[in-house]
């Protein structure tokens, strides 16, 4: 599993989340995990629940950490790829719990709150040739078109967390790989 930080401004809209665009943007191939900083303003066709798009909603935030993550071993199948976006969100919960323990944040569903205000959104969506994830943890969420609160706000710094979610990332998939490898299939 490839991880890597890019140390620049990208706005998400939604159109990363595509089929090989870490490979395209960044030369990093195969299963991976990618975390940037950016705005946020998905909207229209780029929106994937088709029930925020017939509403008419829209995701805003002027400045997330966003993570993105794709696997090639899922293809189209979606119910695998919604179980490692939960994880992935439960792996947030816990490094939030470890860096800013006064902040009980919980987690809802593919979502994380501080008490009512929404920290994160997510999302998980296939392709025929891999599984798509989007979580995006608001560092401010002054633009929110919903109550929201951010990273700032709990003292949570986006580079560590950021570093901080990768690695667990990774060693999970790593550990869940090498638990694949050693068990007996059973009669």
């Amino acid at each position: 599993m490839e991880k890597k930080y890019v140390d620049q401004w990208i706005d998400y809209d939604g159109s990363q989340l595509t089929s090989l665009w870490a490979l395209r943007r960044f030369a990093v191939q195969g299963d991976s995990i990618v975390a940037f900083e950016g705005g946020c303003l998905v909207e229209g066709e780029n929106l994937v629940d088709q029930v925020d798009y017939l509403a008419g909603d829209l995701i805003r935030s002027e400045h997330m950490l966003h993570f993105l993550v794709e696997h090639f071993d899922a293809g189209p199948d979606l119910a695998r790829t919604i179980l490692r976006q939960r994880l992935l969100i439960c792996i947030v919960r816990e490094a939030l719990a470890e860096l800013a323990p006064e902040a009980p944040v919980m987690r809802r569903g593919d979502d994380l709150y501080l008490g009512e205000r929404k920290l994160s959104v997510s999302i998980a969506t296939v392709s025929p040739v891999s599984g798509h994830i989007h979580a995006g943890l608001n560092v401010t969420g002054v633009t929110a078109p919903i109550p929201a609160v951010g990273l700032e706000e709990i003292g949570v710094a986006p580079l560590e967390f950021a570093w901080r979610v990768l690695d667990a990332y990774a060693a999970e998939e790593e550990k869940m790989s090498a638990a694949r490898t050693k068990v007996r299939w059973v009669p």
